[in-house]
């Protein structure tokens, strides 16, 4: 008689490993629970140690998303300064130029 095949979701493996790892719960129960074979445990564990990193790159990505805003803030920042600066170098030049005319000093 064939067996149907079983497909994991990606959840289910790592509760599966994640048993082992922190309830020490032995491989072999493990195995007969969920009707797997110890050779496919050992592929989920290495999955999932191989694919651990991918679990802390969102947050990095966050980090650097937040940095970039940072980032477009300051650049706004000084734009809006360059132009302040040139109008007020723009009002102090014709300040000068109209204490020179009325006689000022």
């Amino acid at each position: 008689m064939k067996r149907s095949r079983r497909y994991f979701s990606p959840e289910e493996k790592v509760a599966v490993v994640r048993r082992h790892l922190l309830e020490k719960t032995p491989i072999s129960d493990l195995c007969d629970e969920f009707a797997i074979t110890p050779t496919q445990f050992y592929q989920w564990q290495k999955q999932f140690f191989d694919h651990g990193a991918a679990a802390f790159k969102n947050s990095d990505l966050a980090v650097q998303r937040a940095e970039q805003a940072k980032d477009r803030a300051i650049e706004s920042l000084k734009v809006k300064l360059l132009a302040k600066n040139e109008v007020m170098a723009e009002l102090l030049q014709e300040h000068v130029q109209l204490k020179k005319e009325l006689g000022e000093p």
